[in-house]
């Protein structure tokens, strides 16, 4: 009887103690997090690490100047903190190094065309934002190549970049339909391209957009096609470390008051005149009612000021992505949900 009561009270004494590892460890995970919100803050401006080479998403032009979707995401984010689009020092990744920068804290932003998948949200240690451009991935071949579905890519040979979703997806659709294939894999995306272009590969594959937005940088962009077979989900994201709670708080606030906003009507030219709008909806985003940018360490109109400085969600796909650019991606799934798309922020309340 007295060893079965010693068994139970050591039993109850590692269950307490188990607990309070946990409660310790759910501690340290917020200090985490307010320490990377305290970081930014006290250093006046985010550090977004980004493709670079990607354009529409992010591009260096020749005036050094950056641009694209995932740019834009990191000035708003700065708009909303510091109330001025340019605090951020954009830093160029590639596929390879993106998440370790982002792991080791050499970037407070990952805003790289990156795919969310439960993988990186897990095992890598990203805790994604919303998604900001649904994508898929295809192939582009070259037109005189009598090359029409993927049936029709039966041993050849197929530039990827690696340490991509895109290696994996191109494998087990491939595997899939029994098809056999040479890869040709690189680490760099520049390499990957080149060689498509050098004529060392009869197709090359990448997300959708990435190759309409590459195509315009090739030799003889009208000699190229993409094929009409999409092989893969792709939702990119913006993402940060994992344990950074407030900091992905206030990221994913940001990105869906773009939405959001969107949804309203309000833009970039109007913001000012609506904030002294009657509807609620309007006014709690815009903050001038309620507080909920406290929430977030904010100023309550933290909205406001990401969509007077970078625009709401529909002006920055048309700036990077819409008719008036060399792109001219339709909007597809990337429209609002009122309109048959994707796109949907919850209440702002």
């Amino acid at each position: 009887m007295r060893k079965s009561t010693l068994i139970l009270g050591a039993s109850l004494i590692f269950a307490i103690a188990a607990c309070g590892g946990n409660t310790a460890q759910t501690t340290n995970t917020s200090n985490t997090s307010a320490d990377r919100w305290d970081t930014v803050k006290s250093r006046g401006q985010i550090i977004c690490g980004v493709s670079g080479e990607v354009p529409g998403f992010s591009f260096v032009g020749t005036d050094g100047k950056y641009s694209g979707i995932d740019v834009d995401v990191c000035r708003a984010v700065a708009a909303a903190v510091f109330d001025n689009p340019d605090a951020v020092e954009f830093r160029n990744l590639n596929a390879k190094e993106r998440f370790t920068a982002l792991q080791t804290g050499e970037v407070d932003i990952l805003s790289r065309n990156t795919t969310w998948t439960l993988s990186r949200a897990t095992s890598v240690g990203l805790e994604f934002a919303p998604v900001v451009f649904y994508d898929g991935q295809a192939i582009m071949v070259r037109k005189n190549s009598n090359i029409k579905s993927l049936t029709d890519l039966k041993d050849k040979a197929i530039c990827v970049q690696t340490g991509t979703t895109t290696e994996q997806n191109l494998a087990d659709q491939m595997r899939k339909r029994g098809i056999t294939y040479k890869p040709v894999v690189f680490e760099d995306v520049n390499v990957t391209f080149a060689t498509y272009a050098e004529g060392r590969c009869e197709a090359v594959t990448a997300d959708r957009s990435a190759l309409v937005s590459r195509r315009t940088t090739l030799p003889k962009p009208e000699d190229n096609v993409i094929l009409d077979e999409v092989i893969s989900s792709e939702p990119l994201a913006p993402a940060v470390a994992k344990g950074n709670g407030k900091w992905r708080d206030t990221l994913t606030w940001v990105v869906y008051s773009l939405i959001k906003a969107e949804e309203l009507g309000i833009n970039s030219q109007n913001v000012a005149q609506l904030a002294t709008s009657n509807d609620p909806d309007v006014k709690r985003l815009l903050g001038t009612e309620g507080n909920l940018g406290e929430g977030l360490g904010l100023t309550n109109d933290f909205a406001a000021k990401a969509i007077k400085h970078v625009g709401n969600y529909g002006e920055i796909y048309d700036r990077n992505l819409g008719p008036k650019t060399a792109l001219n991606l339709p909007r597809g799934q990337n429209q609002q949900w009122t309109k048959g798309g994707l796109l949907y922020s919850p209440p702002f309340r």
